[in-house]
Order: C-alpha cells, then structure tokens, then sequence
C-alpha cells in the first residue's frame, strides 16, 4: 500500500537545532512517522525531546555547538548517534543563524560565524553520515534550504552565500551518493514565523510587502514544512536526488 512507504518504523533520525521552530516540527514530524530520533544542537531540547517520547519513540541528545566544533566534533556527533542507536538514516540538517547589516557593514566575524553554522558544519555531518549511508547502502540527507537560495535578500549576504551554496552541496552530494542508495534533497521553506524571522515580521517598512507576495496570503509555520520532511525522509521519495523542494505558499510562483 502506498501509505506504507511514507512509514519510518525501526528508522533513525538525526535532527541538528531541534529546540524550536523547523527544526522542533521536522523532528516531531519523523517521530509522528514512526523514526527514533537524536537531536544534534548546542543546549538539550528538553521540550522536543519529551514530546518525542510521548509518542513512544526514543528520543536522545548529542550536545555540539555547530558554531565552535570541528570538523573531528561534528563527525564524533554523528558517530555518537551511530553508537547509541545503533545505526542512521536520516538526517535533516536544519540547524542556522542569521546576521542582519548592510552589505558594506557587515564584519568578518559576523561573516565567518554564519558560514560557520549554515555552510561548514552541513557539509561536515553530511559527509560523516554519508559515509555511514554509503556501507549501509541507504539513507537519507534533508538540507534546509531557503527562498534565498534562490534570491539575493536584503541585508542578509552571508545567509545568502550560505543558502545558494547548500542547494549546491545538495546537488553535489547527490550526483555521488545516488547510486549508492542515498538520497541527498533540499527543503526551500518560504517566509516563516519563527525566531529567524522575528525582527523582519515586526518591521513595519517590509512585513506588508512579504505578505502581500505570498499567494497563500499567511507566514508559514513550522507545522507547514512536516510532511516534506517525512516524505522526503521516506521510502515514498525513492527516487529523488538533488531536488529542492520548496514550501513557499507559492512564493516563487508570484
């Protein structure tokens, strides 16, 4: 039954920046699916973590700070993940930050700490799980992508360079892997309500604007990016690779 493929039972899952927002909802989402799942992020989700209980799935916590480990730290996470479940099949590499300046004042610190978390840190797990994958013959890599993967934003050009080059890695990645039996895909979620986007909803000047291009005429939720996380976890997207699906409200169809 094609219900069955979207089921993720005796599955497990890491999720990085699980405490609230898309990363809170794609980890209960997997859970809700029926996967265990081990949440990646620098302080425990205590609130993710016991939701995910709740629902009869294991729940676990690896502490990494995404923006002061190593390349060594991160693939110590994912092996972490490994040794207490005992295998991975999926990871969602939702985890970012965001700095808001001008281009022309934007300072090296501020650049270098989000392509730190955004870009780095995503292709390090993914290449400590893919190996993982790659003996097991299967898995699967979610990337959180972004409208601005696609556009230049305002204000915002290390998040920018980070997201347009996740959609590259996630093309890369997937070039390599697929016939070994990983898929590697990207979620573009559109403008959503969450701490991320809390300055840009309350300013006044851009907030109409953005919701007046939406088609869908609302911010998405973290609760509007669960079921592509779950399909794209699943055996229902078998034959995906190096797609980017976005969750937009039909943004870009604007």
């Amino acid at each position: 039954m094609i219900l069955d493929s979207f089921r993720l039972d005796g599955r497990v899952a890491a999720v990085t920046g699980g405490n609230r927002g898309l990363g809170q909802a794609s980890a209960l989402a997997l859970a809700e699916a029926g996967a265990d799942v081990a949440l990646i992020g620098r302080t425990a989700p205590e609130s993710t973590l016991e939701q995910i209980a709740a629902l009869g799935r294991r729940a676990t916590f690896v502490p990494c700070d995404l923006g002061e480990a190593s390349p060594t730290d991160l693939h110590a996470a994912v092996q972490s993940v490994i040794d207490g479940h005992g295998r991975l099949d999926i990871l969602v590499n939702n985890a970012g930050t965001i700095r808001r300046a001008p281009a022309a004042d934007v300072t090296p610190d501020d650049w270098d700490d989000v392509l730190t978390v955004n870009l780095d840190a995503v292709f390090h797990l993914s290449q400590a799980a893919g190996r993982h994958m790659l003996d097991q013959g299967s898995g699967k890599i979610i990337m959180i992508a972004s409208m601005l993967s696609y556009q230049g934003g305002i204000r915002v050009p290390a998040y920018t360079a980070a997201k347009h080059a996740v959609v590259g890695i996630t093309k890369a990645l997937a070039n390599e892997w697929a016939a070994a039996g990983v898929n590697v895909n990207a979620i573009a979620p559109g403008y959503m309500a969450t701490d991320n986007t809390a300055a840009l909803r309350a300013d006044p000047s851009r907030a109409p604007g953005i919701l007046d291009r939406i088609p869908a005429a609302r911010w998405g939720t973290p609760d509007d990016l669960k079921g592509a996380v779950a399909f794209l976890a699943s055996d229902a997207s078998s034959y995906l690779h190096g797609t980017v699906l976005p969750v937009d409200g039909g943004w870009l169809a604007r």
